[in-house]
């Protein structure tokens, strides 16, 4: 985890968010182990957003690093809509995906960053 910005560092934020559950924007989870991240993201909400709220929660992948945002969206007019920046934000880099429950000592690991090996590529991304 790098980049953390917490609310209160954040200018121009909005209010507080709501207790309404967020929408779930997954983006540019496109590989086989994309899939795997981008689900375990997904199930870390509730599957029934509640749109009154009108918050969103962005998990975006670019260059093997994830990106977190949480925003508010406003309608300025019916066809004008503008967003709002609540908080936190942060960036995530995978380091090793496990299979099953989590067990560091006997656990079974189904993808692992390896840096020497992995990083040598500026044009290949994993996730």
């Amino acid at each position: 985890m790098s980049s953390v910005r917490l609310r209160k560092e954040i200018k121009r934020r909005g209010k507080d968010p709501t207790a309404h559950t967020p929408e779930i924007i997954l983006n540019n989870f496109t590989t086989r182990l994309g899939h795997s991240v981008g689900r375990m993201f997904a199930s870390l909400f509730p599957h029934n957003p509640q749109f009154i709220g009108r918050q969103v929660a962005t998990f975006h992948n670019q260059r093997d690093y994830i990106f977190f945002r949480f925003h508010r969206y406003i309608f300025k007019s019916e066809k004008k809509v503008g967003i709002q920046e609540l908080g936190p934000r942060f960036t995530l880099k995978l380091r090793s995906l496990q299979k099953g429950t989590f067990d560091s000592k006997y656990g079974e690991y189904e993808w692992v960053h390896k840096p020497r090996e992995m990083d040598t590529s500026r044009r290949k991304f994993h996730l």
